[in-house]
């Protein structure tokens, strides 16, 4: 947002003759070859992340090894949950690996179809290919731009202060280039399609857009988010994970 044949009712060893003192076996008791005759045991399928319905979990690529699952506490809240998930053997499936941390979403909750300025963020699964910030990058295998073009002032919706947001900011493929710096403006989509939907520092209050997480949060983010496992982000409110 994972058989075989039963031995036969009675004993399988032989009885004791007729006024033997010998104890009888007692009744269902499982002879020496019951184990082979009920044969090997079903195989495990491997584990899904619970929260996913079937459509969210198909829009995984089959290659990802990292998903950050970022659940929202309904579709028109601004505060959501994430939850860092890894396949690092598919026979297992997934497991929870860090988390869970508390996130901020848009002001007015989420959208299957965002639009530019409409203060919801974007449901969907999309990759995470690049990041940046006003900082030195805090040690990540992840394409890093460092500039100070991630400045930023002003104040928030809840009249929090807005400084350090983008001390730290991976970048969300939604409507963007994937792999291209965060700052980069194109939009495939088209303007009117909203973009610059980032993780970021979280500053205490909604976002336009994006998905906030604490600073502390965003730095274990980085070192642990990995290029070559394709990480993900899996975002919505839980209804429409639920999917």
């Amino acid at each position: 947002m994972r058989t075989g044949a039963h031995a036969p009712t009675g004993s399988t060893g032989a009885h004791a003759p007729t006024g033997s003192t010998g104890a009888h076996a007692p009744t269902g008791a499982a002879g020496p070859g019951a184990a082979a005759a009920r044969g090997p045991a079903a195989p495990t399928a491997p584990r899904e992340i619970r929260m996913l319905g079937q459509t969210v979990r198909s829009a995984i690529p089959a290659e990802s090894r990292q998903a950050l699952v970022v659940t929202g506490n309904s579709p028109d809240s601004s505060e959501a949950t994430a939850v860092l998930y890894t396949r690092d053997d598919p026979a297992v499936g997934w497991q929870p690996a860090a988390g869970p941390w508390p996130a901020h979403n848009a002001l007015y909750g989420w959208t299957d179809e965002h639009r530019v300025n409409d203060l919801r963020t974007p449901i969907g699964v999309y990759g995470l290919t690049a990041a940046g910030g006003l900082l030195e990058a805090p040690g990540t295998e992840l394409p890093y731009v460092q500039s100070p073009a991630f400045t930023v002032s002003g104040e928030g919706f809840d009249g929090e202060s807005l400084e350090g947001s983008f001390d730290y900011v991976i970048a969300i493929d939604y409507n963007r280039v994937p792999g291209a710096s965060p700052l980069d403006p194109t939009r495939p989509l088209g303007e009117e399609r909203g973009g610059g939907i980032w993780l970021h520092v979280d500053h205490g209050g909604p976002t336009q857009g994006c998905i906030s997480l604490p600073a502390e949060r965003m730095e274990e983010l980085l070192r642990i988010l990995d290029p070559a496992k394709l990480p993900v982000i899996v975002m919505g409110d839980g209804a429409a994970l639920a999917r």
